[in-house]
């Protein structure tokens, strides 16, 4: 169970991820949506309330939308009444990397897909127990992956 200590310990020394999916700008315009690519690739944000996964309640894992990892378990998914899907841990201490991010003159802690870069969110100390942490994502940066899509073919 990941807290906020381990947050900064993993922005200040992440570990490498087993794999990478690198690609030209160019070729994540042609594999995602404006929306995507400018929250992903630019590290934009949408607007509060408006991401398709911010009222969901479906099982599954949730993937990143560029490379298909999965990041977080539904089952770590909580309403926290700030507008975008939040989370209290990513599927493995590996999946994510943590970033100090200073912009727009404050410092938070960035969520990026730590096997292709792509912007998930941002994370914050002020999470439900035991961890204490509200991973906040973008729904634009990630996919669900439900249950029956999990099982093998028959």
């Amino acid at each position: 169970m990941q807290t906020w200590n381990d947050v900064i310990r993993l922005a200040n020394n992440p570990i490498p991820s087993p794999r990478r999916v690198e690609k030209t700008p160019a070729e994540w315009r042609q594999l995602l949506t404006p929306e995507q690519f400018h929250v992903t690739r630019e590290h934009g944000t949408e607007r509060a309330f408006t991401g398709e996964y911010c009222e969901a309640h479906e099982a599954g894992l949730y993937a990143c939308v560029c490379c298909g990892t999965p990041l977080y378990d539904s089952r770590t998914k909580f309403e926290s009444g700030t507008g975008w899907p939040s989370f209290t841990q990513p599927v493995d201490e590996s999946a994510i990397r943590y970033k100090k991010d200073t912009s727009y003159g404050m410092t938070r802690v960035e969520v990026l897909c730590n096997v292709c870069d792509a912007h998930q969110g941002h994370v914050f100390p002020d999470g439900p127990p035991p961890g204490g942490l509200r991973l906040c994502i973008n729904s634009a940066s990630i996919k669900l992956v439900t249950e029956t899509e999990n099982q093998p073919a028959a």
